[in-house]
C-alpha cells in the first residue's frame, strides 16, 4: 500500500497579488463592457499607498483607471488605517498595443504562443481536486463572515493550505489544514483560533463529508501574529497566483496567467477549453482523473497540438480520445472564443480572480457546463 501527501493553497481576494489580479480584470470588465472587441493585457502593481497600472490596451471606450482601481480595493474592505486603502496613489502606465502582435490576431491566430492545461477528476461533484476545493471554500467562508461581520477582528489578507493523504491514490483524510489571517491588534490568538476552527472550517468540512476531529494537524496563525498585511506587508502583482487559480497544483501549468488578458490571449481562453474538454470527457465516464493539453503559435489559427492523459483511468487508449476532442470540439481562438461566450460573458472577470477561474459552482461558466457529455457518449457508443 503506497501512502503520499498531496497540498493546495488558497489566497483571499485582500492578498497583494489578488488585488493586482482583480484591477487588472475590472480593467478588462470595463473595457468589455463598451466595445466587446477590446485588446487588453493589463498589469497592476502594489505597494504601501501606491498602484501602478500599465500595459497595453487597444480599445473604443474610456476607462478611468484610478477609479477601477479605487473602487476594487474598497470592495475588498481596505481602508484608512491599515497601511494601504481606497484613497492611494494610483499611476496609469497604459499604452496601445503592438501592431506585430495585432497583425497575427486580426487574421484569428493565437495572440502569442504557449501552452495550456485543464483537468477534471471525479474527487468532488464539480470534477475538482478536493484539495483546491477544501482550500478555495475555506477563503470563501472566511471572507463571507468577515463581511457580516461575524468576525469583527478579521482584516482582508490571508490564505490556507489543505493536505490530505492518500493511500494507492485515494484519499483517506485530511492530514493538515493551514490558515494565516490578517487581524486587529485587540484579539487574542486563542480567540482566532476558536473561532476560524468552528464557524470557518468546520461548516466547510461538514459540506464535503469531512470530520474535523480526524484532521490530525492544524497551525492557525503559527507566528502568532499577522496585523500588517496586504500591499502594505508585502508587494502585490499581477500574474502571481496562477496555480491558486486552477487546479492547486494537481494538474500541470503552462505558466501563464489569466487576469487582465482578453480572450484573444490563449493563456486564459485555451486553458478555459481545456477545462471544458477534461471535464467532459470524465463526466462521460470516459476517464475518473484527466488532463489536456493545448498548444498554440502566435498568428495561427488551429492548435500545434492536443494532448489527452488519462493516467491510465482511460476506458479509451488516449489517441482515441484526441480524436473525438478535435471532432466534438473546435479549437481555433475565435472559435473559442464564441463557444465560450468570452467577448460578451455572463460573468465579470473580476469575479474570477477574486476566488478562481476553475471549478465554481457559484457562476454559470460556460467552461464548467457538461453539454458536450451526450455528443461524446454518441461517438464512443456509450449511452
Amino acid at each position: 500500500m503506497s501512502k503520499t501527501f498531496f497540498t493546495s493553497e488558497f489566497v483571499s481576494p485582500g492578498h497583494p497579488d489578488k488585488i493586482c489580479d482583480q484591477i487588472s480584470d475590472a480593467v478588462l470588465d470595463t473595457c468589455l463592457e463598451d466595445d466587446e472587441n477590446s485588446r487588453v493585457a493589463c498589469e497592476t502593481f502594489a505597494t504601501t499607498g501606491l498602484v501602478i497600472v500599465g500595459g497595453e490596451i487597444t480599445t473604443n471606450t474610456y476607462v478611468d483607471v484610478q477609479q477601477v482601481a479605487r473602487d476594487i480595493i474598497k470592495e475588498i474592505g481596505y481602508k484608512p488605517g491599515l497601511g494601504f486603502d481606497y484613497d492611494c496613489g494610483v499611476i496609469n502606465t497604459i499604452h496601445s498595443q503592438s501592431p506585430d502582435i495585432s497583425m497575427g490576431v486580426d487574421t484569428g491566430g493565437a495572440g502569442d504562443q504557449g501552452i495550456m492545461f485543464g483537468g477534471a477528476v471525479n474527487e468532488t461533484d464539480e470534477l475538482m481536486p478536493l484539495a483546491i476545493t477544501l482550500a478555495r471554500e475555506i477563503i470563501r467562508k472566511l471572507v463571507e463572515l468577515t463581511q457580516k461581520k461575524v468576525l469583527t477582528w478579521a482584516r482582508p489578507d490571508a490564505k490556507t493550505q489543505v493536505t490530505l493523504e492518500y493511500e494507492d491514490d485515494k484519499i483517506v483524510g485530511i492530514d493538515t489544514i493551514v490558515l494565516s489571517v490578517q487581524h486587529d491588534e485587540d484579539v487574542t490568538l486563542e480567540q482566532i483560533k476558536k473561532d476560524v476552527k468552528n464557524l470557518v472550517i468546520k461548516p466547510v468540512l461538514e459540506k464535503y463529508n469531512q470530520d474535523i476531529s480526524k484532521v490530525k494537524h492544524f497551525y492557525i496563525n503559527p507566528t502568532g501574529r499577522f496585523v500588517i498585511g496586504g500591499p502594505h506587508g508585502d508587494t502585490g502583482l499581477t500574474g502571481r497566483k496562477i496555480i491558486v487559480d486552477t487546479y492547486g497544483g494537481y494538474f500541470r501549468h503552462g505558466g501563464g496567467a489569466f487576469s487582465g488578458k482578453d480572450s484573444s490571449k490563449v493563456d486564459r481562453s485555451a486553458a478555459y477549453m481545456a477545462r471544458y474538454i477534461a471535464k467532459n470527457l470524465v463526466a462521460s465516464g470516459l476517464a475518473t482523473k484527466c488532463e489536456v493539453q493545448l498548444s498554440y503559435a502566435i498568428g495561427v489559427v488551429e492548435p500545434t497540438s492536443v494532448k489527452v492523459d488519462t493516467f491510465s483511468t482511460g476506458k479509451l487508449d488516449e489517441e482515441k480520445l484526441e480524436n473525438i476532442v478535435r471532432k466534438v470540439f473546435k479549437l481555433s481562438p475565435r472559435e473559442i472564443e464564441k463557444q465560450l461566450s468570452l467577448r460578451k460573458p455572463n460573468f465579470k472577470y473580476k469575479d474570477l480572480a477574486k476566488f478562481g477561474h476553475i471549478g465554481r459552482t457559484d457562476i454559470d461558466l460556460p467552461w464548467e457546463r457538461l453539454d458536450k457529455v451526450e455528443i461524446i457518449k454518441e461517438m464512443t457508443n456509450e449511452k
